[in-house]
């Protein structure tokens, strides 16, 4: 095997590893958790959780793209946006529903000190209709 070989299988064991701290972290704290199957050219992220309505106005589900890897901010998020909206397509829901973040692997740190990331637009709804918003 290749030295580019190895260090590729390296990371895909990694970055699975990492998807498999952050679902069970997630569902130990009580969260809504489930691992999405790969769906080729229209994948739809690492995992879904279904989120309250009191925690996440608006937003009844939210698409993680979990990354173990070197940081890439404007990628992962345009990944876990992409991902989101072909989870809502496939599914019928509108893009209002749902909302997509990458959680990132912080090196050394414990899975509830990774990092989140997304636009301050996804963050705070700013493109969906709020009623009395103009």
């Amino acid at each position: 095997m290749t030295d580019i070989a190895a260090r590729n299988k390296r990371n895909r064991r990694a970055g699975a590893r990492w998807q498999t701290v952050v679902r069970d972290g997630l569902r130990e704290s009580g969260f809504d958790i489930e691992r999405l199957a790969l769906t080729g050219a229209e994948d739809e992220g690492d995992h879904v959780v279904r989120v309250d309505p009191v925690v996440l106005p608006a937003r009844r589900f939210v698409v993680i793209e979990a990354k173990a890897g070197v940081l890439h901010p404007a990628e992962f998020v345009r990944q876990a946006s992409e991902e989101a909206a072909h989870f809502a397509f496939h599914r019928g829901l509108s893009l209002a529903e749902v909302t997509g973040i990458a959680v990132v692997k912080r090196r050394g740190a414990n899975w509830r000190d990774a990092y989140v990331l997304t636009t301050v637009r996804d963050y705070f709804g700013l493109d969906l209709p709020t009623p009395g918003r103009r």
